[in-house]
């Protein structure tokens, strides 16, 4: 009797665990984080702390089954994301609060869930997008700030903005970046296409709001490197230009920090329904689309 009362158990127990499956189903994430204590979005190994492997570990906790994420943009360490767009596939069947509320009580509060939304099976966050975009915070101040150095980059030399704004349109198009890469870049082509570029002040700070189809590694604090020297006027507002034509990583300025960078927004053909108001933490600074 004991060994039918077993077996019967076990097939109760199978038989709940097989209701809560369903079909597989694809599931976008827009997600926003602070960088500073990660080595970068890219999952690692288990001791190295990276956002992809702590938002992998919650959601495994809520869909009861390992979970593995792609993202639209894999940011450095320190590069912070305000919103991020992740895909998953899953066949858990749970409600998109229990992705959203669910899975930001099993995160650490640097990493939240901002909104979840059902995509096709052939949606990816990272080939289907058509655009990122990215803000860069820079604190143009002689004293260093005490309360925000995670989020702000400093610079103690009197930047012109306008010269760099002036100068930044000389990337705007699609060209060989090649002095504006990584020598560890591992994308088989240089060519990229700016769409925009945008340089403007808020009091002490200045502001480099800039999209393009896609972006090579270290490709925006590089731009923001030169552009810093410009308007600091160390460097001709030709410059940019220049460097597009030598193609050299090494005749440009150094890489700008990273902690002033923001991933703000990412395009889509067709909506994936998570899209929210690309303000960045902590000035608030509405973007204009």
């Amino acid at each position: 009797m004991k060994e039918i009362w077993s077996r019967f158990r076990k097939l109760i127990s199978c038989w709940k665990g097989l209701t809560s499956l369903g079909r597989l189903k694809k599931i976008a994430l827009s997600i926003s984080y602070n960088g500073a204590s990660y080595h970068g979005w890219q999952y690692q190994r288990e001791d190295v702390r990276t956002v992809q492997g702590a938002l992998e570990d919650a959601l495994s906790i809520i869909a009861d089954s390992p979970i593995r994420v792609s993202c639209a943009g894999r940011t450095d360490a320190g590069v912070h994301a305000t919103n991020q767009i992740v895909d998953f596939s899953t066949n858990s069947k749970r409600d998109m609060k229990a992705w959203v509320s669910g899975t930001n009580s099993r995160l650490p509060e640097s990493i939240s869930v901002n909104a979840a939304a059902f995509v096709p099976s052939s949606f990816s966050s990272r080939h289907s997008a058509i655009a990122r975009r990215y803000l860069y915070v820079i604190y143009n101040s002689r004293i260093r700030s005490a309360l925000l150095p995670e989020y702000l980059s400093r610079e103690y030399r009197d930047l012109d903005h306008e010269k760099m704004h002036e100068a930044a349109q000389l990337l705007v198009g699609e060209k060989d970046f090649t002095s504006f890469r990584a020598s560890k870049c591992q994308s088989n082509t240089p060519m990229r296409n700016v769409f925009s570029v945008r340089v403007w002040r808020e009091r002490d700070l200045v502001l480099v709001d800039i999209t393009a189809n896609a972006f090579l590694l270290h490709m925006v604090r590089n731009i923001v490197g030169v552009l810093l020297d410009v308007g600091a006027n160390e460097k001709p507002i030709s410059w940019p230009g220049s460097l597009l034509a030598c193609k050299d990583r090494s005749k440009a300025s150094k890489t700008a920090p990273p902690n002033g960078l923001f991933l703000v927004g990412v395009k889509y053909e067709v909506g994936v329904g998570v899209e929210i108001p690309a303000l960045v933490w902590p000035h608030f600074l509405r973007v204009s689309s």
